[in-house]
């Protein structure tokens, strides 16, 4: 037993060493192109100098590295699995009885840690600074005015509505919205107030509403309620807990939020009308990364331990690199499937990492002890 650990533990090390090395590589090359491509659109703006190119392509990169992670570990462990199968060392080991279960042990928890501290303690990080490049990039690279430049400046949402029916619901629609400071101005603005059936009460026009200190503020507004005249204009105060930076949050990418705050936004969401769809995907995606690092390195130790008196050592490690890109393309599938609503969040998250590590496993049986 003491043997079998320290040569779990040995092989744990080769293979992290393997994967962080690809990892830094994988990011170092796929951040270059991004950068290249940063490059051609700042091209044509003057005001996009060299230094916020380098910045955003910078603030991208632990954003990179994260989807590049699960890559990593799969080109990683068919690397070092390789080197060792190669060296005999492993042959020696499963010769003298050694089982490979005992000794892929370490390598497995150590990717299934690695997915967790990616979860855990890199997607605040990389949140942050994603959110950051974003706004560097929506205001020197893009040719909109930025989150709120949606459906030709349109906005709809909708809200609790505690003034007249702590059950009831509001929905807002402006034809045209701008961010002043951390005010929210919206002009031509309509307030459909729903009791807790969605039945119609009230309606409001205003020509202008402010967001601002926990309230909407409706100018020259007139309500119409059924069976009484028109009100004259008059201005309206509308609770909400909307603020301006929670509205440009609901349509900013979902890997701007860490995996400690996406519960209490989806939440928000689901309050607001808002469609939380992708950020649930998101959520569930990242909670199911531990185990998708996992399966990559049971596939890469699958299609990398043949010996290689017995030939076909090529051929066996394309073919796992083939695998894990179809395990890409099918976690792909899935999470457009997820978006559209066709698969629920949950398994259009955890089905294709589920399924992979389900043929790893029967394919490590099958070499192991078929």
């Amino acid at each position: 037993m003491p043997i079998a650990v320290t040569l779990s533990l040995y092989v744990a090390r080769v293979f992290m060493l393997a994967v962080l090395s690809m990892l830094a590589a994988l990011t170092g090359l796929v951040a270059l192109f991004d950068f290249i491509e940063l490059l051609r659109r700042s091209a044509t703006r003057p005001e996009a100098t060299f230094g916020i190119v380098s910045e955003i392509a910078a603030l991208r990169l632990p954003w990179v590295g994260m989807q590049i992670l699960p890559f990593a570990v799969l080109l990683g462990a068919i690397i070092a699995f390789w080197r060792l199968t190669r060296s005999s060392e492993l042959v020696v080991a499963r010769a003298a009885g050694v089982s490979a279960w005992q000794f892929l042990s370490a390598p497995i928890l150590g990717a299934i840690l690695l997915g967790a501290f990616a979860t855990a303690g890199v997607t605040p990080i990389s949140a942050v600074m994603r959110a950051r490049a974003e706004v560097l990039e929506d205001t020197y690279l893009s040719s909109g005015t930025g989150t709120l430049a949606l459906n030709g400046g349109q906005l709809w949402l909708r809200q609790s509505d505690r003034g007249l029916d702590a059950q009831g619901v509001a929905i807002v629609h402006a034809l045209s919205v701008a961010a002043k400071g951390k005010v929210l101005e919206g002009h031509d603005v309509s307030i459909f107030r729903l009791d807790g059936s969605d039945r119609p009460m009230q309606r409001i026009e205003a020509h202008v509403a402010r967001l601002a200190g926990g309230e909407w503020e409706l100018r020259d507004a007139r309500t119409v309620t059924a069976g009484h005249l028109q009100d004259a204009p008059r201005t309206i105060r509308l609770p909400t807990d909307l603020t301006l930076a929670r509205v440009q949050e609901s349509f900013a990418p979902p890997d701007t939020f860490s995996v400690w705050s996406l519960p209490g936004f989806i939440a928000l969401l689901d309050r607001s009308g808002f469609s939380s769809i992708r950020h649930r995907l998101h959520f569930q995606s990242l909670l199911a990364l531990p185990l998708l690092c996992g399966t990559m390195c049971l596939l890469g130790a699958g299609f990398s331990m043949r010996p290689q008196r017995r030939g076909g050592v090529a051929q066996m490690i394309g073919s796992g690199v083939a695998a894990g890109f179809a395990l890409f393309v099918v976690s792909k599938l899935a999470e457009e499937f997820g978006q559209s609503g066709a698969l629920p969040p949950l398994l259009a998250a955890w089905a294709p990492a589920a399924s992979g590590l389900m043929l790893s496993l029967a394919l490590l049986l099958h070499l192991e002890d078929g």
